[in-house]
Formats: C-alpha cells, sequence, structure tokens
C-alpha cells in the first residue's frame, strides 16, 4: 500500500526519526495536503538532518548562555607580529607585496570566492544585491563593478607572467549564493554575458540551509507543506565549498590562494594583489583585512585575541573602558574592525572539516512567518517569533596555524551597502559617492584635476572611470599628469580620457 505514491515503509520511518527527535509536529497537517503537497513536504524533510538541527540548536543556545554569564570577553589586542597596515607600509613595501600577489595570479593560483547569499531587503529591493544599481554615472551595478576588477587585474598581472609559464593567469570566480538569490544571480550574468568574462570561469555554488526554529527548539512550519528556511550564515561557505566540488574544482586549477569577501562592499579590491602577496609572504593559511575604527562606540566586530585565541569580539562584548583603550601614537589598541575581507589558503580550507563541529552556531531572533497549528493560518508576526542559526566567517580563525591581518585604509576599500535609500549611512547614496570620491583621488594621485559641474560635490559629481580603464590608480599619470578632467564624464577606455581632458 502506498500513500500519495509515497512508499508507506519510507514514509512511516521519517516519521519516526522526527517523532523521535522530537520534531513530529511537523507532520501534523499532512493528512490534509493535496498529493503535490504531500510530495514537496516529504522531499524537504527527507532532506533535513533532524538529529543535526537539534544538535546545532543545543550547542547554540549553551553557547549564548556561556556568554551571557560572562560579562564580558577576555581581550588582548593583536600582536605586532601578525599585523601589517597599508596605512603605515612604505611605499617600497608595498610594492614588494604587491609584485608577489601579481606573480602568483599570473601563475593561475589565485581565484576569488564572493559571498552573495543576501538578499537586497532592507534595500527595498527583490533582487540579490549584487544585482542593485547605486545610480552610479555608467549605472552600473555591484556584480558589474567587481567583474571587471578582475578583468583589469588579469591584464595587468600578464606583464608578470614567465616564458616558462603554462597559465593564461585566469582568476576564477566563484559565487556563493543561497537558495533565495541563486537562480536570479546566474540568470543576472547569462543575462549580461558574464560581464565579460568566460563562463567558465564564472562557477557558482549555494550556501547551506537550516530550518527556523522556535525559541525552544522546534521547527517551524512556515505553511502546511513547507518548513521555514534560512541560509546558514556567511560562515556556510566552509561546508558549501566541500559539498559543491569547490574545493576539488580549486586544486583542479591548481588554485593556492583565494580571496573571499562580501557582495555589499562597493570599494571591495577584488583579489586584491596586496593583500594576496602580504599573506602569501607571511605563509599565511588564513588572513583578513581591517580597516580602522571610527570611533571607539562605532558598533563594529573587532579583530584580536579573545580568551587566547583569535578572533572577532562584538562591540557589545567589551566595556566602554576597553573600547576606549588608546596606543602611544593615539590609535584605539581594539580598533581593527572587521570588514568581511579575508584570504584562505586552499589547504586550509580543505582542514576545515577536521574541526567544523567544534564551530559554535549563534542564534539571531528574527520575525518568522509561521502556521497556527490549530487554525492552520499562516502569521505574519510582528515580533520576534523565533530564530535562524548562523554561523559566521571568521569563527574558523581560532584555528589557523599562521594567522595574519592587514589594515588598510577605509576611504579606499571599504563602504557596504546594507541601508535603504535616503538613510544617509551605508546606503546606495554614500556607496555612490564613495566610488566617485574615490576615482577623483586616483585622478589627483597622478597629478591631474576633475573640474566642471558640481566639481567640490561627490554625492552629485558626474564622473567615473572603469574598472576595465585603472584597478587602484595605476595607468593614469601618463595621460592626466598636470592636466584638467572635465565633468560630466564617463570613463570606459583611455581614449575617453583623453577626449576628457580639458584642452
Amino acid at each position: 500500500m502506498t500513500i500519495t505514491n509515497i512508499p508507506e515503509a519510507e514514509l512511516q520511518a521519517l516519521k519516526t526519526r522526527y517523532e523521535q527527535a522530537g520534531q513530529g509536529h511537523v507532520f501534523h497537517f499532512f493528512d490534509q495536503l493535496s498529493v503535490d503537497e504531500q510530495h514537496a513536504l516529504y522531499e524537504q524533510l527527507s532532506g533535513l538532518d533532524v538529529d543535526r538541527v537539534n544538535q546545532i540548536y543545543t550547542k547554540a543556545i549553551a553557547g549564548a548562555e556561556a556568554e551571557s554569564q560572562s560579562q564580558e570577553a577576555s581581550v588582548e589586542p593583536l600582536p605586532q607580529e601578525v599585523f601589517d597596515s597599508t596605512v603605515k607600509a612604505s611605499p617600497e613595501t608595498i610594492s614588494e607585496w604587491q609584485t608577489i600577489g601579481l606573480t602568483q595570479i599570473a601563475q593561475g593560483k589565485v581565484a576569488v570566492i564572493l559571498m552573495a547569499g543576501g538578499q537586497g531587503t532592507r534595500l527595498g529591493s527583490s533582487a540579490p544585491k549584487g544585482c542593485y544599481n547605486i545610480n552610479l554615472p555608467s549605472t552600473k551595478t555591484l556584480f558589474q563593478l567587481q567583474a571587471e576588477r578582475i578583468l583589469r587585474l588579469q591584464d595587468i598581472a600578464r606583464q608578470y607572467r614567465k616564458p616558462t609559464d603554462s597559465s593564461e593567469g585566469i582568476i576564477p570566480w566563484y559565487i556563493m549564493t543561497s537558495g533565495p538569490t541563486h537562480e536570479a544571480t546566474y540568470q543576472f550574468f547569462k543575462e549580461h554575458s558574464f560581464f565579460g568574462l568566460k563562463e567558465e570561469n564564472v562557477i557558482f555554488f549555494q550556501q547551506g540551509t537550516l530550518p527556523c526554529l522556535t525559541m525552544d527548539g522546534k521547527i517551524i512550519l512556515e505553511s502546511k507543506n513547507k518548513v521555514a528556511i534560512a541560509p546558514d550564515g556567511n560562515g556556510g561557505i566552509y561546508a558549501a565549498v566541500q559539498n559543491t566540488g569547490v574545493i576539488q574544482s580549486l586544486k583542479e586549477r591548481g588554485v593556492l590562494y583565494t580571496h573571499c569577501y562580501c557582495v555589499d562592499n562597493c570599494l571591495a579590491r577584488v583579489a586584491d594583489p596586496v593583500f594576496i602577496g602580504y599573506c602569501v609572504s607571511k605563509n599565511t593559511d588564513c588572513g583578513v583585512k581591517t580597516a580602522e575604527k571610527s570611533a571607539p562606540e562605532e558598533p563594529v566586530g573587532v579583530v584580536c585575541k579573545r580568551d587566547g585565541r583569535y578572533g572577532v569580539v562584538e562591540y557589545s562584548e567589551i566595556s566602554k573602558e576597553v573600547s576606549e583603550k588608546r596606543n602611544e601614537d593615539g590609535s584605539l589598541t581594539f580598533g581593527a574592525a572587521n570588514i568581511a575581507n579575508h584570504f584562505f589558503s586552499t589547504a586550509f580550507l580543505e582542514r576545515v572539516p577536521t574541526f567544523a563541529s567544534e564551530l559554535q552556531y549563534h542564534i539571531a531572533k528574527k520575525k518568522i512567518k509561521y502556521v497556527d497549528m490549530e487554525t492552520g493560518e499562516q502569521i505574519a508576526p510582528k515580533s520576534n517569533s523565533g530564530m535562524k542559526l548562523e554561523c559566521f566567517v571568521f569563527d574558523v580563525f581560532p584555528y589557523a596555524e599562521q594567522f595574519s591581518v592587514l589594515g588598510v585604509d577605509r576611504k579606499e576599500e571599504f563602504s557596504p551597502l546594507k541601508n535603504a535609500p535616503g538613510t544617509g549611512v551605508d546606503c546606495p547614496e554614500t556607496s555612490r559617492r564613495d566610488i566617485i570620491a574615490q576615482h577623483v583621488r586616483f585622478v589627483e594621485a597622478a597629478g591631474g584635476k576633475v573640474v566642471g559641474e558640481n566639481a567640490d560635490d561627490f554625492e552629485k559629481l558626474q564622473f567615473e572611470i572603469s574598472p576595465w580603464v585603472s584597478y587602484a590608480g595605476e595607468g593614469l599619470k601618463e595621460i592626466v599628469d598636470g592636466k584638467t578632467i572635465q565633468a560630466p564624464a564617463i570613463i570606459e577606455t583611455r581614449e575617453d580620457l583623453i577626449r576628457a581632458i580639458n584642452h
């Protein structure tokens, strides 16, 4: 006998497994469902490891209780031997790091992993964040800006190829999506011909998901035939690269190092050769970029030593006194703000499963739609109704054998897009402003000047230099030194730049 074409024995075995795990309520409406709905729920529940879900919940609760009992983390500043800064390093040192990085890129040893699982919900957009148009003069999206930086960097790196190198100096781009963003992201790239990159060098993979839970650990039914699920946090990258074949792909391509960053940073220097070179020079297996905190009270996580191990401590976890502590030069002792920008050796990523069971999951209390178990009606709560369980990309820091931190200039490398238009902080307007301000600095550093309408107002100035033309200000001096450039101008080619010069 079968029920809805699902073998009776298999259905009963699944029910028993959930009942024994204390999660049998997920079958509460099963007999009321249509054949298709029963199949959908059966498939979803079959794909969940309910015992693992319970274990993660138990560990997350224990971790949260331990944190609440400890008034503040025992923190120490980063030791000097693991920290350097592009702001303080000499031009010669930065050039050495860059040469190492570009040489590694030229030899095909560098890849990029983009964390792009987030939706633009807070931006008021239904599209993935990378598809967002921040209203640049060129109307380029975050995905397009990053793709063009890769293309430019590949061109620069080819100058560092040796005659004996067999590699074409390709930087493969691995893009981690989530269930809600995967198809839309892939279609966006396809519609735009992968922004000039070869399709075989843009690899999409999905991060994992976990069911949402009630405050007492019960799986939430979003509807009668569907479990509420959520991405497992940006730390889900480690399981995802294992489970989707990314590690194998990296090894087959001969990639030794990866640069990993979040899609919402419009200033991200993708596959940054300075960062790559710095980490390679220190034999780093796990590295991180930081920016100087803007003020002691800025609510950002800080990279430091926590309870004797490298990690990130949230602003709320340290006292006002500790957050305000300063070094002799006046800089904040705990001022290395985490900007979700990482370096990993392929060997390190391959090693993560050996300690994955020790990684902590964190509780994020959210307003989660759920079904009333008595009426079967879906409820859209106005207050937090449950939790999502997430792990963070920095949770692996304590397990690094050679940890390195590179401080960078915030205005050059960090401008996140998180909030709705008009917010005034980390929003489309600030992202646009910061890119245009940077492009003006590129010209000024090369000895030129931008003039014209709104030249002193970066929120209104119509001026932009494509990453195709310059990745980080290089290649401009020979054209703009001693010259003025007339805005408005969108510089897509060197010829555009020459035409924009105010003769």
